[in-house]
């Protein structure tokens, strides 16, 4: 048995087909097959059902492709500790960050991150929370930053900050004319919101869930960019609420329409995150260590109500 073999057996099992395996792992699909072949021929098993349209793993096939993960992880970890015996951060990295996320504080600290460490080949993507958790439980990320707790048992949480929610609501609102607000203030049926998918629609929903009772039902106008929901709250259709470094980058004219909570302010939890196996645990360590000390001047909010990302059971 190889770590190579265990290598095409996962690429199978993800993609349900030798060949799209073979192209992921940069072999031909005979020599793949070959080996996962001679692979079961040593155990004595059927790890896949071939004759199955997409292939399937067979009932011990499952339970091997789960302890397959633990080896080709343990077998990574290697590296890792060589690399860091070495003091040596560099080699290619991904990187997942929701999209409430990425076009506030990318940012702030790719430069500073990228000069300081400038062997390390950042690879970022934007994704959801859910294909985020996806993905690095898959071994296709090796961090991510993203809005927390999410009460996952393979994922590791480092905060890097609680970022306060404010309240954007246009000078005719019925809230237009008030100074502070209080999370009792709020209306789910005059909010615009995020589209599905988006954690920061469920942070909106938990603050009002406990104030109101409501069904998606309620919900007339979604949008999938914040700025989208800042241009109709201008037309009058409502009011919505921004992450704090969103308001930053506002003109000023629409910084006239941001009203701040009463504290304790809601706010949500944004962390770095990755999975429990630590793997370029170093590099996790840097990215934070550079994060943490760009966004300490820009968000000074001690009294806040954190709100979760997750959606809350009626």
């Amino acid at each position: 048995m190889t770590i190579t073999q265990l290598y095409y057996v996962l690429a199978v099992a993800e993609n349900q087909n030798f060949t799209k395996a073979a192209e992921k792992c940069f072999v031909t699909q005979p020599t793949l097959s070959m080996q996962i072949q001679k692979l079961e021929d040593e155990l004595d098993v059927l790890i896949f059902d071939r004759g199955k349209k997409p292939i399937e793993l067979t009932e011990v096939g499952a339970k091997i492709v789960n302890q397959a993960k633990n080896i080709v992880n343990e077998s990574n970890r290697i590296q890792d500790i060589v690399d860091q015996q070495k003091g040596f951060i560099g080699g290619e990295f991904k990187l997942g960050i929701i999209p409430t996320v990425m076009p506030t504080l990318l940012p702030m600290f790719l430069n500073s991150f990228l000069k300081k460490h400038p062997k390390v080949k950042l690879i970022i993507e934007e994704l959801t929370t859910e294909e985020i958790i996806s993905r690095l439980n898959e071994g296709h990320l090796d961090a991510a930053i993203a809005a927390t707790p999410l009460e996952s048992e393979n994922i590791k949480e480092r905060i890097l900050y609680f970022e306060p929610f404010v309240a954007y609501v246009p000078e005719k609102h019925r809230l237009g004319h008030a100074t502070k607000l209080n999370a009792n203030d709020l209306d789910i049926d005059d909010m615009l919101l995020l589209e599905d998918g988006h954690c920061f629609r469920n942070n909106i929903l938990n603050v009002c869930k406990a104030f109101k009772q409501h069904t998606d039902d309620d919900f007339q106008i979604e949008s999938g960019s914040i700025e989208t929901l800042i241009k109709l709250s201008n037309e009058g259709l409502g009011m919505t609420l921004l992450p704090y470094l969103h308001t930053l980058d506002l003109s000023e004219n629409a910084q006239k329409n941001l009203k701040f909570f009463n504290e304790p302010s809601p706010a949500r939890e944004v962390s770095l995150i990755y999975h429990k196996s630590e793997l370029k645990i170093h590099i996790i360590e840097a990215l934070q260590s550079i994060i943490s000390g760009v966004i300490r001047g820009a968000i000074a909010f001690q009294n806040v109500k954190i709100v979760s990302p997750l959606t809350k059971k009626k």
